[in-house]
């Protein structure tokens, strides 16, 4: 059994880490607000933009279109990039990323596809080199840190495009955790490279008119579309990483509590024991004598 000082710095030692999980919960909650207001903001553009490019691409006449929606003619390339945070201490947040990762990887590997992949985020870089060490072309820290900038977002598009204009990949797919509330995220997996077409786009083709046509507005907005889909996947991600953290956090100042009341009550009835064991030898000497 432990001694009472034992406990008494055990019961310290939990305080202080409850303190430090209270006081990450509070920033996680206040980063949040910030984030998720931003997230959802950003989420009718990148719509907007999707259904733009299909109605474009609906009424474009040139024979299979620019590169960046028509594809290369082949599929056997694909360059995944995986989202995750620099930081840990936000639950399943990295976690429930990276399997996905794997799971497309080894999806991918099993029909015969070559697979290359590019971290946006330390820990998932850290997690993935176990076993992909060879796969993982390029590992982008920092994005996310502070607050997400488009400048961000348009430097890690420009390079995918520079890549895939030197033929490196057919198809590029962003995984990332899209924001849902605090409590759920749901891993995403997109398609920007070639840009996907939403089929439920399909029905406003007709009601715009494009000057100067239809081939010269998407060789301008496709670009533009890749950075867009990534800055809207860092801010999706970054909600999504806070409000994780503020969960998580969250459990662990409950868990810590529940812990000091188990220690506490431990330690009053060792306290206890201790007296009621002094309290019968003065007995028994008194006895004696």
């Amino acid at each position: 059994m432990p001694s009472l000082k034992d406990l008494k710095l055990r019961i310290n030692s939990v305080k202080s880490t409850q303190k430090i999980t209270s006081a990450m919960k509070m920033v996680a909650a206040a980063k949040l607000r910030r984030a998720q207001e931003q997230a959802e903001a950003a989420r009718p553009y990148s719509v907007r933009m999707d259904r733009m490019i299909a109605s474009l691409a609906d009424k474009s006449s040139g024979v299979g279109g620019p590169k960046l929606l028509s594809g290369t003619g082949a599929d056997d390339s694909h360059l995944l990039v995986v989202m995750t945070a620099d930081r840990g201490l936000c639950g399943g947040f990295n976690t429930s990323i990276v399997r996905a990762t794997r799971k497309r990887i080894g999806a991918l590997e099993q029909d015969g596809k070559k697979v290359r992949l590019i971290c946006v985020g330390r820990k998932g870089k850290d997690q993935l080199r176990r076993d992909y060490a060879s796969l993982i072309t390029d590992t982008i820290e920092g994005v996310t840190r502070k607050k997400v900038e488009f400048s961000s977002a348009a430097d890690i598009g420009g390079r995918l495009l520079q890549m895939y204009e030197n033929g490196e990949f057919d198809i590029c797919t962003i995984i990332y955790n899209r924001f849902q509330s605090a409590m759920t995220q749901i891993v995403t997996e997109q398609q920007i490279i070639p840009a996907s077409v939403p089929e439920e786009a399909d029905g406003v083709a007709g009601l715009y008119e494009y000057e100067p046509d239809e081939e010269g507005i998407l060789a301008e907005l496709l670009p533009r579309n890749v950075a867009t889909q990534i800055f809207s996947a860092l801010l999706e991600n970054t909600a999504s990483e806070h409000g994780a953290r503020m969960s998580a956090m969250d459990s662990a100042t409950r868990n810590a509590g529940e812990m000091i009341d188990k220690l506490t009550l431990t330690y009053n009835r060792t306290r206890q024991g201790i007296i009621t064991k002094e309290l019968i030898e003065i007995i028994s000497g008194a006895e004696a004598l």
